[in-house]
């Protein structure tokens, strides 16, 4: 049954669905001044859009790979896919803000187990040589999303109002509830079964759990500065037009997909070495935007050269956590995988929080130092990966190579 599917055309339908996935994670970043004007609440507040969207995949991830492990995996694309829809035009129609963050709640649940199940059918669906390459092609959705998914919702907001960009989005997950229905095969390998151990199998590994904290701490970091990146840092710090914006948030998704391919290439022979020096480059460029981010043109020039670092990290960390888990707690990869996705999650929320209070307490001008102490600990914590590696190097050849 399988062999009758074009696994070119699977992995195509996948990356339609990651697109429109990768587009709703970010798309309020842009559309928090029109969230503010429409439901009469603060940035802060506004800023909850995309914390609460967060939560929703960090609990949702985990707890909907428990629930869903056995079912069918075509059947169960389905399923996401509606929900994700649902999810999205019930933001679309709120009538209060509570109703629109319960729309992303529903949406971010579709997202959590979306990442886990589509990583998994692109690597069962090709050779196990091609693997990594058909994975990595899957995730080309987000990183589209992010060049053109986020900045076309921000500027259909702009023209039409926010909700049309919510409508916008549900529009490409019919596409790509369509396109999963016809290209992903319909008797896919089912996983090993999640379980409640598995999770506490991995939470309990040394090396696991201080590479989720990694995961966690030092991706979250951006998103102190990032959630506030549009308007508020662009626009009122930095004194771009609201018309620039959109095309500034373009040219940073082109450097976010920069960032992947040579975050991706790097962390292949040696992950942990080579995420240390993303994230010390990430951590250098963030206190350069603390003294740069009232300047029109370096402001501009940090912010972009932000985007090169931001998400660089997110195919090493997602590789590494898979290999600790091949070593460590074979069994429970696809656990661990789908905690590493919480963990990405945690780091959002936590990283958007604190921007919040920064911005409220003390000035947006504070958030590249608050995101720069996130991104100093996961470097101690990736001192400590490195020491912990060490040892088992040097009686196993075969273990996970730092």
């Amino acid at each position: 049954m399988t062999k009758q599917f074009n696994p070119s055309w699977t992995l195509f339908a996948l990356a339609i669905s990651a697109f429109a996935i990768g587009s709703t994670e970010f798309i309020s970043v842009g559309l928090m001044p029109l969230l503010v004007s429409n439901f009469h609440i603060n940035l802060a507040q506004a800023g909850l859009t995309v914390s609460i969207y967060a939560i929703g995949i960090m609990i949702g991830a985990p707890v909907m790979t428990l629930l869903t492990g056995r079912l069918n995996r075509h059947r169960l694309m389905m399923l996401i896919m509606i929900l994700f829809i649902i999810g999205n035009l019930l933001a679309a129609s709120a009538p209060t803000f509570g109703v629109l963050l319960a729309g992303r709640v529903v949406a971010a649940l579709a997202h959590g187990i979306f990442m886990t199940v589509a990583s998994v059918i692109a690597a069962d669906v090709v050779a196990p040589a091609k693997r990594a390459s058909a994975i990595a092609i899957m995730f080309t959705g987000l990183t589209v999303a992010t060049v053109t998914g986020v900045p076309l919702g921000t500027m259909i907001g702009q023209l039409g109002g926010w909700r049309w960009s919510f409508i916008f989005i549900s529009m490409i997950g019919v596409i790509g509830l369509l396109a999963d229905y016809w290209l992903i095969p319909r008797n896919l390998p089912l996983p090993s079964k999640a379980t409640v151990r598995g999770i506490i199998r991995v939470l309990t590994n040394p090396q696991l759990l201080f590479a989720l904290l990694v995961t966690a701490l030092g991706y979250g970091g951006t998103f102190v500065v990032y959630t506030y990146l549009s308007p508020p840092l662009l626009e009122q710090q930095m004194h771009w037009s609201a018309s620039a914006v959109v095309l500034i948030l373009v040219v940073y998704g082109l450097m976010v997909a920069l960032g992947n391919t040579l975050g991706g290439r790097w962390a292949n022979a040696r992950p942990l070495i080579a995420l240390f020096k993303m994230f010390s480059g990430l951590l250098i460029t963030l206190l350069i935007l603390s003294v740069t981010g009232y300047s029109h043109w370096l402001g501009l020039l940090t912010v972009l050269l932000m985007g090169i670092f931001a998400f660089m990290n997110v195919p090493g960390l997602q590789l590494y956590i898979v290999q600790l888990a091949e070593q460590n707690t074979p069994h429970d990869i696809t656990m661990a995988s789908a905690l590493n996705i919480s963990a990405f999650n945690v780091g959002i929320a936590l990283g958007s929080g604190i921007g919040g209070q920064v911005t409220t307490n003390l000035g947006l001008g504070w958030t590249p130092i608050f995101g720069a102490i996130m991104v100093a600990v996961s470097l101690v914590l990736l001192l400590g990966l490195i020491w912990l590696a060490r040892p088992a190097k040097s009686t196993d050849r075969h273990c996970v190579q730092n």
